[in-house]
C-alpha cells in the first residue's frame, strides 16, 4: 500500500501574521514560493499515482512549484471556512471572547461567500477525500496539496480519531507529512518536514 504525502501549501501574508485564511484566496509570499521550490528534494524520488489539490491558488501554485503535476482539483480539500472570523487572528477573536479556541468553539457565521464550518463538516470533507484515495492508495502514493488544518482533520480521521483531534498535529506552511499503515494500521510516516 502505497504512502498518503500531505503538503501544505507555502506563505501567504496572512498566514506569515497568523490570520484565518479559509476561502479567500491569496497568492504565495516570495519566502512561500521559495518553501514551495524546497519541497521538490522531499518529493523528487516519489511517482505519484494521484495528485489532487484544493483549488485555491496558493495550493497549486505550490504543486506546481514543488514539481507535482496536479491530476484533479478536489473542492473537499478547501479550508475550514471560517465564517465571521475569515481574515481574523485568533488573538483577536480572544479579545471579544476570552478563551476561545477554534478546535473546541467554532466559528460564527459570516457573509453568503464564507458561511462557516463546524469541525465535524470540514471531517466530512475529510471522510469524503480518503474515500476516493484509498483505494489509489493499493497502487502507489497519492499527494494531498492542501492546506493547515484541513490536512490536520483529515490526519485525525485517517488515524480514525474525532474531527477535532486534529488540533494535536501542529503544521508549518511549506510542510511534507506523510501517513501509512504498520501492520495494517493507519500511522503517521513523517510529519511537518520542512526541506530548508
Amino acid at each position: 500500500m502505497g504512502e498518503l504525502v500531505l503538503v501544505r501549501h507555502g506563505e501567504t501574508e496572512w498566514s506569515r501574521d497568523r490570520r484565518h485564511t479559509g476561502r479567500t484566496d491569496l497568492p504565495l509570499t516570495g519566502r512561500g514560493e521559495e518553501q514551495a521550490r524546497s519541497l521538490r528534494e522531499a518529493l523528487a524520488g516519489r511517482r505519484f499515482a494521484l495528485v489532487l489539490a484544493s483549488p485555491a491558488e496558493r495550493a497549486l501554485r505550490t504543486a506546481e512549484l514543488a514539481g507535482l503535476r496536479v491530476d484533479a482539483t478536489d473542492p473537499d480539500l478547501w479550508e475550514w471556512d471560517y465564517g465571521g472570523y475569515e481574515g481574523i487572528t485568533s488573538a483577536a477573536i480572544r479579545e471579544e471572547r476570552p478563551g476561545w479556541f477554534l478546535w473546541d468553539d467554532g466559528v460564527i457565521p459570516g457573509d453568503a461567500a464564507h458561511p462557516g464550518e463546524t469541525v465535524e463538516q470540514v471531517g466530512g470533507r475529510a471522510d469524503a477525500v480518503l474515500v476516493r484515495v484509498r483505494e489509489v492508495l493499493g497502487g502507489g502514493d497519492v499527494a494531498l496539496v492542501a492546506h493547515g488544518h484541513l490536512l490536520r482533520v483529515l490526519t485525525a480521521r485517517w488515524l480514525g480519531l474525532e474531527p477535532a483531534q486534529g488540533r494535536l498535529f501542529a503544521l508549518g506552511t511549506g510542510t511534507v507529512s506523510a501517513l501509512g499503515t504498520e501492520h495494517g494500521r493507519p500511522v503517521i510516516s513523517a510529519w511537518n518536514v520542512p526541506v530548508r
